[in-house]
């Protein structure tokens, strides 16, 4: 089952199950089959979808696809190249990301293999859709990709054990961890090179367990202007996606929503020879095997002067 979040004409913004090439507002379908008026609320959001009771999920895809000619009546069907798309969760409480995960990206940056996790945060003003564009401003000029699986937890996980750890996992996702490097490394917590609007692509859709194989076994791939620039897997990831949400469950509360993004593969700009940076009219693509592809424009915020300048060395532990 595939989810994903799209943008109405009004500027609203609603969950709906992709079915092929076509969108099923999920609230729509809930009510057609006579759901009570929680849950149909619950089906206004993706978020809400995930703290719904096991099963129930399956039952509203179901649901969609046996009344999707009712529902085109009613105007709840839409064509999924002719919506926009959201992030697939717009609103979590918490976006978690891991640095250093892959053994291939620590070496190409020079740095110690990590002896747990090590993560920082995003926020939901970084994030945004598979197709919006990439917003740069003055005081950015080393802006870089990260082409990262990303995981969304399903249900409430505390002090859970690496060995259930993924039965607390929604689904999966592609997301692109945009990081600008002058600022990310002003301040030794990374955040302010990190937490930039618009500098979280993700989606397309948030993929559901049920769809996927294994989570440790998926190509990812990005490309800049068309170019490869990395192409790894997530095997070769240091703490697997199980270690990593019980590691993180020891401290936290994880709750229906929250997105975990668990690090990039080697090839990122701040580590080439030359330098690769964004700007101003480049197109980034992640790809993720099974998940689908993110394909950003890179544009300039209004008033900015966007030039290619002479890039930095790279510092030890750019992530």
């Amino acid at each position: 089952m595939r989810l994903v979040t799209y943008v109405e004409d009004d500027g609203g913004l609603r969950a709906g199950v992709e079915l092929g090439s076509s969108v099923v507002d999920a609230a729509a379908a809930a009510r057609v089959v006579g759901w009570g008026a929680a849950e149909v609320a619950a089906a206004e959001s993706v978020r809400g979808l995930l703290t719904l009771p096991a099963g129930r999920l399956g039952d509203l895809a179901d649901a969609a696809r046996a009344n999707e000619a009712v529902l085109a009546e009613q105007g709840a069907v839409r064509d999924i190249g002719e919506v926009r798309l959201a992030p697939p969760v717009p609103d979590p409480e918490k976006i978690i990301c891991l640095g250093m995960n892959y053994a291939d990206h620590a070496a190409e940056a020079n740095g110690t293999k990590p002896s747990a996790p090590m993560f920082f945060a995003k926020f939901p003003n970084s994030l945004v859709g598979p197709a919006d564009p990439i917003v740069v401003s003055d005081g950015m000029p080393t802006v870089d990709y990260e082409g990262e699986l990303a995981v969304v937890i399903g249900c409430t996980a505390k002090s859970v054990t690496a060995e259930e750890a993924l039965s607390y996992v929604a689904g999966a996702m592609v997301f692109n961890d945009v990081s600008e490097r002058t600022l990310q490394v002003s301040n030794p917590l990374w955040t302010a090179g990190k937490a930039i609007d618009t500098f979280g692509p993700c989606g397309p859709a948030l993929v559901l367990m049920d769809e996927l194989d294994d989570l440790q076994d998926l190509g990812i791939r990005t490309r800049v202007n068309g170019a490869v620039v990395q192409d790894g897997s997530t095997a070769s990831m240091l703490f697997g996606m199980a270690e990593v949400i019980a590691h993180l469950s020891s401290t936290m509360t994880l709750v229906p929503g929250d997105i975990i993004a668990t690090g990039t593969p080697a090839g990122v700009g701040f580590f080439r020879d030359p330098q690769l940076f964004l700007h101003a009219g480049d197109v980034v693509e992640v790809e993720i095997d099974q998940l689908g592809t993110l394909r950003n424009e890179v544009i300039a915020a209004a008033g900015t002067r966007r030039s290619r300048v002479n890039q930095p060395s790279a510092p030890e532990g750019s992530s």
